[in-house]
């Protein structure tokens, strides 16, 4: 049998070929000029905003860490160390976290989020929050956006609403160019406060247009809808807010959101997943715990300022939310504050 030697060369200028010939290539999406571009400007902008956030923060350093901003509704976060669990029931709101990370617990959902990243509440729902890595070289820094309805309710009527639903009141994602840049121009306004009177509102208005037209908007644009299931509990939620303290009638607050018993207690707690009476008090023992470790109230006048009528009751409930009665639990806290300082 005769066999026929194929020299190498032939070999390989035949793979060669059938590696050109573009019939047995995948197609590769081109990496265009204008990708590249848009990456850079999205760090660039993000940066901006980190040091103009930062800046504000160092030159406005308070006792807490909260610092106000001359815009109503927006406020700056700040932490130099990590933080133990903040329980809370947050109203709607944007936080956009510039640095260090953060991780918020809602019901049986987590959600870890860095910098770069925002939390969007959009209902009054219960978190338990924490600030997870935070340091005096690198801080924990966020900004927050108070989501205000009667912008919104304005801005509704002009957006498309054909965007599909998450229904989820807790969303995290990435931070959306449009909203960034929005919140940098703000921010660099407060340096001018002539500009600032005259040119706030559009911005916040512009911030929260970007919101309703992004991502999660179809969820911010229920709580602008007159009459929606979001806008009347809303009303019933501002009233515990406001007398949270007082003995609650449920009667006020189903006229207040102009609906019957039964629908008022399905809807309130489809959308804050917590019953009125539970809602309050919550408000009462957040507010409580507050009111020991920041003011040094003992436990008998916080509880009375908080609307309890018995102590015993008090520290129950107390312990039944935050897994520690009242007095070691504001120990547990403080000396854990102390360790890590």
């Amino acid at each position: 049998m005769l066999v026929s030697i194929v020299p190498i060369s032939t070999i390989a200028d035949t793979l060669l070929s059938l590696l050109l010939d573009t019939r047995y290539l995948l197609p590769i999406p081109p990496i265009t000029l204008r990708d590249e571009r848009v990456s850079l400007n999205v760090k660039s902008m993000n940066e901006s905003l980190l040091k103009t956030v930062h800046r504000y923060a160092e030159a406005h350093v308070g006792s807490t860490s909260v610092t106000q901003i001359p815009i109503p509704g927006l406020t700056i976060i700040s932490q130099t160390k990590p933080t133990p669990l903040h329980f809370n029931i947050d109203k709607p709101l944007v936080a956009m976290v510039l640095q260090g990370s953060k991780r918020v617990i809602m019901g049986n959902r987590t959600y870890d989020l860095g910098a770069g990243e925002s939390l969007l509440i959009t209902a009054d729902v219960p978190t338990v929050s924490q600030i997870t890595r935070a340091s005096i070289k690198a801080p924990y820094l966020s900004l927050v956006l108070d989501l205000d309805p009667s912008v919104i309710e304005g801005l509704a009527v002009e957006i498309d609403a054909s965007q599909q639903d998450t229904n989820r009141p807790v969303c995290v994602d990435t931070t959306e160019s449009d909203v960034a840049d929005a919140a940098l121009r703000l921010m660099r306004l407060i340096e001018r406060p002539g500009s600032l009177a005259i040119l706030q509102s559009q911005l916040i208005r512009e911030l929260h247009f970007w919101l309703m037209t992004g991502r999660h908007g179809s969820a911010i644009r229920r709580l602008g809808v007159v009459g929606s299931h979001a806008n009347r509990i809303a009303r019933a939620v501002s009233l515990i807010r406001q007398h949270f303290a007082e003995p609650l009638r449920i009667e006020q607050l189903a006229e207040t959101a102009g609906m019957s018993l039964s629908s008022f207690h399905e809807h309130f707690r489809s959308i804050t997943s917590l019953t009125p009476l539970q809602f309050q008090k919550q408000l009462r023992l957040i507010e409580a715990r507050r009111m020991m470790l920041s003011k040094g109230e003992i436990i008998s006048n916080a509880a009375y300022a908080v609307g309890y009528e018995s102590v015993s009751q008090f520290t129950r409930e107390y312990s039944r939310l935050f897994g520690l009665p009242p007095g070691r639990d504001i120990k547990t806290i403080k000396a854990r504050t102390q360790s890590v300082a």
